[in-house]
């Protein structure tokens, strides 16, 4: 039994532990709470395995409708904040745009689920039956790209244009990344840092680091700070796994909509690149490569390539991306 001074001396440091991490004023709660996203957020319930959670998103009408909707669906280190200049392009064009916050991200519930590209496509064919759409334009960043193909799969007559841009999952990871559990992945989660972001997102998602992307970072990285850091590393620990044991890059050639692939082609993302060598990280992760593969497997696949650009092309290359984007719809 612990003596009541033990206990006393206990609950001080705990107490004095929040207080620390609530003292620091860049640290953010797991659900986002103290970010502001662009647009006002409203919470849909979802069920999964006997839980009831809430998914958040975005519904932005525009100012002169023209009778169509955009949804867009966020990467993995993202969540529907980082839409900004996007949602405002496609407004422009009429577009409703809906832009959910995926079950795990952003400001979403961090439920401790099995994850699936599956569920959470039927989660957000959930949110359009409740919103009342029936047809969509997609677009997919990143691991939203992995997931907008496996929408386009399950509801192909939801979608009447896919678009994919720098979507991950062009190459089957589990064929040269090495395995690891769940529970390895979450160690490594558990040290995530704002130095850790930032140097990954250097290295992975752009050609030259701006003082503009720290915003990124503080997000990315803040949720580090929280008391409840553990149950985010634990859920992006099971997302990293989704990602590694679900691959959709077999499956290209089933898609039936019309799709355009956007492509930095200075991208080198590799999903678990820090478990490989330099000689095997130059072997693989180069969309200059995969981009034209990847469309010669979509059927009427449109490629559209940018110099000098990485992951992230709404970001960087702003101007040039929503000129190319609005000429695709």
């Amino acid at each position: 039994m612990m003596s009541m001074c033990k206990k006393a001396a206990f609950i001080f440091l705990l107490v004095l532990g929040w207080m620390r991490v609530a003292a620091q004023p860049d640290t953010l709660s797991i659900t986002l709470e103290n970010v502001k996203y662009p647009y006002p957020v409203k919470f849909l319930t979802v069920q999964a395995e006997g839980q009831d959670l809430r998914m958040a998103y975005m519904d932005i009408k525009p100012a002169t409708p023209n009778g169509q909707t955009a949804m867009l669906f966020h990467g993995k280190n993202f969540g529907g904040y980082y839409w900004t200049n996007v949602i405002k392009a496609l407004s422009a064009q009429g577009y409703r745009v809906i832009v959910p916050d995926q079950i795990g991200f952003g400001k979403s519930s961090k439920a401790f689920i099995h994850y699936s590209f599956h569920k959470l496509a039927r989660f957000n064919k959930n949110l359009l039956d409740t919103l009342g759409v029936s047809k969509i334009t997609l677009m997919g960043h990143s691991m939203g790209g992995m997931l907008a193909t496996r929408f386009a799969l399950m509801y192909p007559q939801t979608v009447e244009k896919l678009l994919l841009k720098d979507p991950i999952g062009l190459e089957d990871y589990r064929t040269f990344v090495p395995y690891q559990s769940a529970e390895q992945d979450y160690v490594a989660e558990l040290k995530t840092s704002f130095e850790s972001v930032k140097k990954y997102y250097q290295s992975s998602y752009f050609t030259q680091w701006k003082p503009e992307y720290n915003y990124l970072v503080k997000i990315g990285a803040g949720v580090s700070k929280s008391a409840d850091f553990p149950r985010y590393a634990k859920v992006a620990a099971l997302t990293f796994e989704m990602i590694y044991e679900q691959p959709v890059c077999y499956e290209f050639g089933l898609l039936k909509v019309p799709t355009v692939l956007f492509i930095g082609k200075e991208d080198k993302t590799i999903v678990g690149k820090a478990l490989l060598s330099e000689e095997e990280k130059a072997k693989h992760g180069q969309y200059k490569i995969l981009g034209p593969a990847t469309a010669k497997k979509i059927p009427g696949c449109k490629l559209v390539e940018f110099d000098n650009c990485g992951h992230i092309p709404h970001i960087e290359i702003p101007e040039q991306f929503l000129k190319s984007l609005v000429s695709n719809l």
